[in-house]
């Protein structure tokens, strides 16, 4: 993916009261159209025109995504021509930091979900000339990670209730959260693309499984909560147990599926922490049990071992 030309970050503006890391970042980065403008300019596309011919929407739509993306200082809007007027919209440092989610959400795709409306290219590693898949590691000790092996506490600002990402404009989604139509990223959406879906995501990963516990963590509706829940099993990124001990309940673990989507939460959080964080600490502290660090996720190639690096990152044969 090519780096966009340098520029200077921009300020954020305020986010409702009592928000933090993890609910401005899930909230900004959970639509469809906003992820997708920002791996086009990870591209090196950055022209309106660009945006219009490569993407299914509206211009009402494009122009409202991309006046977000420019207001939370993930792109600038830079004047190129002024008879006529003519804008380009060139990514921030903040928005080209945005490369390690979108590289973990398309190896996730590429293993994990079979059908999609469009060609779902490789990804190529210009540094080995091989097609890779991103494995997340820890950048202490360089151990390949999972969520098995972190541990997570709330950290200063953290706490259910007040992680629940924000409300933003997201793409329209048919019955049971489905994506419609042109859905570039179906799987992924089914978990950001509705802030209880992410919010009861990232409640399973921290060991919440029962439906009264996710409703008087999380404060969801009872109805809405039992929506969410069927539509990310539907997806398999859910499950239902029944347990040995009351084997009248059932639990909500994560299968393989939605364990495997953990590198997309954890570059996330940390994009979040970074660059929408509080002065206060962070929301979420995690750990690496095996070297006793506090975690910092960094994507290496599965074909040669090296750290992986936007710049070195393509798509291969069949991009959009």
């Amino acid at each position: 993916m090519p780096a966009a030309d340098q520029t200077a970050d921009h300020s954020v503006p305020p986010h409702r009261p009592g928000s933090n890391s993890l609910s401005r970042g899930f909230g900004l980065l959970g639509d469809e159209w906003s992820l997708f403008l920002i791996r086009l300019a990870l591209l090196g596309r950055s022209k309106y025109s660009e945006f219009r011919a490569q993407l299914p929407i509206s211009h009402a739509v494009l122009t409202n995504r991309l006046d977000t993306l420019v207001r939370e200082g993930l792109i600038e809007k830079r004047m190129y021509s002024e008879r006529p007027p003519r804008s380009e919209y060139v990514l921030t440092e903040r928005g080209r930091s945005t490369w390690p989610i979108l590289t973990s959400i398309w190896g996730w795709e590429l293993a994990w979900v079979s059908h999609h409306s469009y060609e779902t290219p490789p990804m190529h590693h210009r540094a080995c000339g091989k097609d890779f898949a991103p494995v997340l590691t820890c950048g202490h000790c360089h151990q390949a990670v999972t969520a098995r092996n972190l541990r997570a506490a709330w950290g200063p600002t953290g706490g259910w209730r007040e992680s629940v990402p924000e409300t933003t404009t997201r793409r329209r989604s048919g019955s049971r959260g489905t994506a419609v139509d042109h859905s570039f990223y179906p799987d992924t959406m089914a978990v950001f693309g509705n802030r209880w879906s992410s919010a009861l995501v990232g409640a399973a990963f921290l060991r919440v499984h029962r439906f009264t516990d996710f409703q008087t963590l999380l404060g969801v509706p009872p109805g809405l909560l039992a929506d969410r829940l069927s539509a990310l099993c539907e997806r398999g990124i859910l499950e239902q147990v029944r347990t040995a001990t009351r084997p009248d309940w059932a639990e909500y673990r994560l299968t393989e599926k939605g364990l495997a989507v953990f590198p997309v939460i954890a570059t996330t959080i940390e994009w979040s922490e970074r660059w929408v964080g509080s002065p206060e600490g962070p929301a979420i502290e995690i750990t690496h049990a095996a070297c006793g660090n506090a975690f910092h996720g960094v994507l290496v190639c599965d074909q040669c071992g090296e750290t992986l690096s936007g710049a070195e990152i393509e798509l291969g044969q069949g991009t959009k």
